[in-house]
């Protein structure tokens, strides 16, 4: 088998094997600490412009299960694992995770010390990196890595025309920042009526839509780029309409408020995150995947701390006077389902427009 490596801005050089597809890759090296739900982790668009490191030292296996991801979702720019299962075992399994990273044109090296790359990490804080088959990269990777930098990839991920989902008394607008397909399918679970807009829909024409709620999606980059999107959920918020914003829409809108937002050392990534009331007791696992968190010293005007993260203390939930914004997200299955009270209470906040 070839060498190939994982080579960081600072120099750094991790040694592996290729898998998937064999060429080089470009991206900011963050780490998740999920130790399971590596497919959707594959396929999760919020990962766009990044290299993803799974701490947890085995991969794949139950293997590949194509039923639970969308292959049009996969926008990661790398993937880096230590081990991988040859030898997967699951009653839906149907084939091996080696073959869904090639399928779906995903470069990935594995063999690497994940543990020591994830200390660097820690320690250093996120960095770019290049995956690559030259173990002793000339001066210009080097200048290519430190010029490198996530942009644009709201609008790569997000939906391109407007899509309705479901039935029901109850319609939900979700403005689609590049990560709502789960939060459209609990709106619809829960027999609502949803229709998605892209990033770039004007506030105007969701409102005309008369939806009951508006929710926010998650996604991927800066939430300092989207500045059109900022805008519009300022108009969004003032419509009066029940609002739920989740991740990056929970950083767009404190922005939109004048809050101000900043990049973590290496972000908060994984299925096990443990989140606690501002004003209680309660604690909850959930799955979250952020680089940028809402600043605890400028919070937007009008919003009240409702979650801290249990770890650092950092901003993981706000209320408005007619929203709630979360940084982790109820959709998933972090406790497993610890959190998805939220979306409940946020439908019941609907009937009361």
């Amino acid at each position: 088998m070839d060498k190939v490596y994982l080579i960081l801005e600072n120099g750094e050089k991790f040694e592996g094997y290729g898998a998937g597809a064999l060429k080089e890759a470009v991206g900011e090296v963050v780490f998740t600490t999920s130790m399971g739900g590596y497919l959707e982790t594959v396929a999760d668009p919020t990962y766009a412009g990044q290299i993803v490191v799974q701490t947890f030292p085995l991969i794949g296996n139950y293997g590949d299960i194509p039923e639970d991801y969308d292959p049009e979702s996969v926008k990661l720019s790398g993937y880096v694992c230590r081990e991988i299962c040859d030898d997967p075992s699951n009653f839906r399994c149907k084939g091996k995770f080696a073959d869904m990273l090639e399928r779906t044109g995903v470069v990935a090296v594995y063999g690497v010390d994940t543990r020591r790359l994830t200390r660097t990490i820690r320690e250093n804080g996120v960095m770019n990196g290049i995956i690559t088959k030259d173990g002793n990269p000339d001066a210009s990777v080097f200048k290519k890595l430190k010029e490198y930098r996530i942009k644009d990839v709201v609008e790569v991920c997000s939906c391109k025309k407007i899509e309705s989902y479901g039935e029901g008394d109850k319609h939900i607008a979700v403005m689609d920042y590049g990560e709502s397909a789960n939060l459209v399918a609990e709106f619809v679970k829960r027999g609502c009526k949803v229709t998605r807009f892209p990033h770039d829909t004007k506030a105007e024409e969701v409102i005309a839509a008369n939806p009951d709620g508006i929710v926010l999606s998650g996604g991927p980059g800066d939430p300092a780029d989207c500045v059109a999107e900022i805008a519009e959920a300022d108009k969004l918020l003032k419509s009066g309409v029940p609002m739920l914003a989740v991740s990056l829409g929970h950083q767009i809108l404190a922005l939109s408020q004048g809050g101000k937002t900043y990049k973590l050392k290496y972000g908060h990534r994984g299925g096990n995150q443990p989140v606690k009331e501002a004003q209680g007791d309660r604690i909850f696992i959930t799955s979250q995947n952020h680089g940028y968190c809402v600043d605890n010293n400028a919070l937007p005007q009008g919003a009240k701390l409702l979650y801290v993260n249990a770890n650092d203390g950092t901003c993981e939930g706000l209320a408005y006077k007619n929203a709630i914004s979360l940084q982790f997200h109820p959709e998933e299955c972090g406790g497993p389902l610890d959190t998805q009270f939220i979306i409940e209470n946020f439908i019941a906040k609907t009937e009361e427009k």
